[in-house]
């Protein structure tokens, strides 16, 4: 059977999961009518609303006598480590990128560990449609972007072609006339190499991601590298510290969209097997006991960690099914068996756990998704993770490519220089600056809602982990202290008309608070302790002229992400099912003044 294995990679919202769709379409995994506007690739809750791709998703599509399997990998950095594993299992890569936009950092993040495993990509230049593309121009950034990353001549020498993944269209030069995807399927046939199907020799395969199922536990994601395996037979796990026996109890392969049974695995497919309870990424799946182990997969280590709290707040328990340790450390635990980027850690004599990721946003899903399922918690602030090299303290860097209207480069230039940031490169097109920074991990926790509101909401912030540098040297905290109430009960209008004069409120009227809830951010850099309780003092008097009415200015509730960037070190986010609430670690305000001294 004739097998072609590919990857798509590129950055964020370039089209990679429009255009895996459109290849569905047209490679005839789905009938026309089933389309309705929506991407079947991501199919998770959060992928949906977020209109990004978290999970590495498998899919194939017969082209003539073909079979031609696909790898939908997210375009985030803080979900890398998915990708890296991923480019293991495939031949080939089609890098995406924006015909306006060009070259971002994870493209060149996932380009360069595409290069490194020695894969020629294919690139396609997407979103030719757009009123400011540039396609001829980018197709020169991804050859300088190429030369950057030390590609060698086999690789410069790239295949590229224009898409509408919109509209299912893809062409070898811009002035082709094409109503459909057919050069890029016959680019695909001619460029990617057939998959090796070694058959005469024993199995085997090694798992890239992990998949879970209710009724058969943990399920290994792959390529068969060689030979053949059948259902019922005895398998050997082999990994550098030792070989463990299993079995194997089935086989699925992918059809389209769907997950189908089969009863042998050979060499070039990618396949599922279940049956192995504990295997794990990397390893080697065999059906000879002496057989070689294949090249150990290194996962990126964490840069990010926080704590996440048993909720202990005066509401505790009220909104949430899910509420003790138990609950959570169960949890945690079975997120391991598939998030391999993931490290949990119990912190000893706590009712709490060190749960360390590739990012905020990594994090973030993993606390959103928990919270959707009636898990009640609290979580720290994020911390960078340091490490110590020859006795030197050593930090994660980023790198940050800023997109902002001309008049505001000067007001983010100072905003990233007081966090420790070095500007690399910067461009200026059109009344808009591109630039480019070195900045700490650090220097990134909390940017973007100072950002979003110093740039009018019209800056572009988009960052990736470069590697480890020498410490920056300590950094400026928050420069606003938090209003808090001193009070519990619920919310009164024109309490808070009062207090939005001394600060941004972050709640609405008829809100149910307790002692130690944040309420708001002061406008002075101490913090404040307030009543947002107090209600309007009602005399017989006539009051000369008409009462003043009551204002109040709209406040938009916090997002997850903002609330975990907004936060200081002696402050946590309680997290339920309908609620996002800020508090003080110590509630009590003179205990709090107490271990303040």
């Amino acid at each position: 059977m004739d097998i072609r294995n590919v990857a798509i990679i590129a950055h964020v919202d370039h089209g990679k999961t429009t255009l895996v769709d459109a290849l569905l379409k047209q490679g005839g995994a789905f009938a026309a009518h089933e389309q309705v506007g929506e991407l079947m690739m991501d199919s998770n809750a959060q992928e949906k609303e977020r209109g990004i791709t978290i999970y590495a998703k498998n899919t194939s599509i017969k082209y003539k006598d073909c079979k031609v399997n696909i790898v939908d990998t997210p375009g985030h950095a803080d979900f890398g480590s998915e990708v890296e594993r991923i480019l293991r299992t495939v031949d080939c890569v089609l890098l995406l990128v924006d015909a306006q936009e060009g070259p971002m950092p994870q493209t060149k993040f996932v380009l360069k560990k595409s290069l490194e495993l020695g894969i020629r990509p294919i690139v396609i230049i997407n979103k030719i449609d757009k009123p400011a593309a540039r396609p001829m121009q980018v197709v020169d950034m991804v050859f300088d972007l190429f030369v950057a990353l030390k590609a060698n001549d086999q690789q410069l020498d790239f295949p590229y072609l224009f898409t509408i993944a919109r509209e299912g269209i893809a062409k070898r030069t811009l002035e082709d006339k094409s109503d459909d995807l057919t050069p890029l399927f016959e680019l695909i046939m001619s460029h990617v190499q057939k998959a090796q199907q070694n058959l005469d020799v024993p199995f085997r395969m090694q798992p890239s991601s992990l998949g879970y199922d209710n009724y058969l536990g943990r399920m290994a994601i792959g390529r068969v590298y060689e030979g053949v395996a059948k259902v019922g037979q005895p398998l050997f796990i082999k990994t550098e510290t030792g070989t463990r026996k299993g079995k194997l109890a089935k086989i699925f392969t992918y059809q389209g969209l769907k997950r189908a049974e089969i009863t042998e695995a050979s060499a070039g497919d990618i396949v599922m097997v279940a049956g192995i309870p504990d295997i794990y990424v990397g390893e080697t799946i065999t059906t000879d006991e002496n057989a070689e182990l294949l090249s150990v997969i290194r996962i990126d280590p964490p840069t990010i960690s926080m704590n996440f709290i048993v909720n202990d707040s005066p509401f505790a328990g009220r909104e949430g099914k899910l509420v003790t340790t138990r609950h959570i450390k169960a949890r945690l635990e079975k997120e391991k068996e598939t998030n391999v980027g993931l490290h949990v850690e119990e912190i000893a004599g706590t009712e709490s756990y060190k749960v360390s990721g590739r990012g905020e946003l990594h994090l973030s899903v993993l606390i959103e998704d928990m919270r959707r399922e009636g898990f009640e918690l609290q979580v720290s602030r994020p911390e960078v993770i340091m490490r110590e090299e020859h006795g030197k303290k050593m930090e994660p860097v980023e790198q940050a490519i800023i997109d902002v209207p001309e008049p505001y480069a000067g007001v983010v230039i100072d905003m990233l220089a007081r966090r420790k940031g070095e500007m690399v490169d910067m461009k200026t097109e059109d009344g808009h600056a591109r630039m480019e920074f070195k900045v700490p991990t650090r220097g990134l926790l909390g940017f973007r809602g100072d950002f979003i509101i110093e740039t009018r909401g019209e800056g572009i912030l988009t960052h990736s982990f470069m590697a480890y540098e020498l410490y920056k040297g300590d950094l400026a905290g928050r420069t606003r202290g938090s209003m808090i109430s001193m009070e519990t009960g619920v919310s009164v209008a024109f309490a808070l008309w009062n207090l939005q004069d001394r600060g941004q409120l972050f709640i609405m009227p008829g809100t149910k608070l307790y002692a130690g809830m944040i309420i708001g951010e002061s406008s002075k850099a101490d913090d404040l302790v307030v009543n947002p309780l107090k209600e309007k003092k009602l005399t017989n008097m006539r009051a000369s002229g008409t009462d003043e009415a009551i204002v109040l200015t709209p406040i938009s509730p916090m997002t997850l992400e903002q609330a975990l960037e907004y936060i200081a070190d002696d402050e946590l986010v309680e997290v339920t099912p309908s609620n996002i609430r800020l508090r003080k670690k110590i509630l009590n305000e003179n205990e709090r003044k107490r271990s303040g001294k």
